[in-house]
């Protein structure tokens, strides 16, 4: 569902906005080329507002603005003006950024956090993980703390991957593609923070899906249960990665999300 909407600065939508890793816009802007942002920095598009297509981009959860992110740099962001608001996203005409920070290391601890979610529910369930995908994460950490080198980590996912294929020639594919497995494999990937902590969520929020809706044969119940569990981990993730993000915050600067509204200037 899209909605448009007019709003002045004192009725600013906060949000949430992530950067490549070299602090600049990810596409030219107004004809300067890419440009260095900070905290402060207000921008304007001029011009129709297209979800998508033409604006300045946002997201109101962190989880979806994740989504889209194309590197760790975080942004709280305040948008007004002219504002189309989608299903994940909006774009609007002004956009202000309230506060940045480097989320690399907060995105991989709380990807972390999330796969040991998903093991723990695993173990709750009566299926004991593989101790290779235990492992990926307690390895994860140690790296994170600098107490081990990329070649150690490397063994880890190598292991873990191990441990995802033999749950699924064991016949416990229901085990694999649950997520459990995969989700702690995914954190030794050499990939971005941002494409590591969107694949253990994407993989953790799917198993929860499917975990809910295992065995339902009512095609339209099934669907019913699936979207349910699906909303609910995404919200629950969501959650606790703004934990996570707002912990970055500036200490002069509110580390909870305020209903409306942002500083003049």
């Amino acid at each position: 569902m899209i909605t448009e909407l007019q709003l002045t600065r004192k009725q600013a939508i906060l949000a949430w906005h992530f950067l490549p890793d070299d602090g600049r816009t990810s596409f030219n802007h107004a004809g300067r080329g890419r440009v260095l942002v900070h905290a402060g920095k207000k921008l304007v598009h001029r011009g129709s507002i297209v979800l998508a297509e033409r604006g300045l981009h946002a997201s109101t959860r962190a989880i979806d603005a994740l989504r889209y992110a194309p590197g760790a740099r975080v942004c709280r962001v305040a948008c007004w003006g002219d504002v189309v608001r989608g299903d994940d996203k909006l774009a609007c005409s002004h956009r202000a950024v309230l506060w940045l920070a480097d989320a690399t290391f907060a995105l991989r601890s709380w990807a972390c956090d999330v796969a040991e979610g998903a093991l723990c529910t695993e173990r709750d369930a009566g299926r004991e993980p593989d101790a290779r995908s235990w492992a990926a994460i307690a390895v994860m950490r140690r790296w994170l703390r600098g107490e081990c080198d990329y070649q150690a980590l490397a063994h880890a996912g190598d292991a873990a991957w191990a441990a995802v294929r033999c749950a699924m020639r064991a016949g416990a594919r229901r085990h694999a593609l649950s997520g459990a497995a995969r989700v702690a494999a995914w954190l030794t990937m050499n990939y971005d923070a941002c494409d590591v902590a969107r694949n253990v969520a994407w993989d953790a929020v799917f198993g929860a899906a499917n975990e809910a809706a295992w065995g339902i044969t009512n095609c339209a119940l099934y669907e019913a249960a699936w979207d349910s569990a699906r909303n609910a981990a995404w919200a629950a993730e969501n959650t606790t990665l703004e934990r996570a993000l707002f912990a970055l915050a500036p200490a002069d600067v509110t580390r909870q999300p305020p209903e409306q509204g942002c500083p003049r200037g």
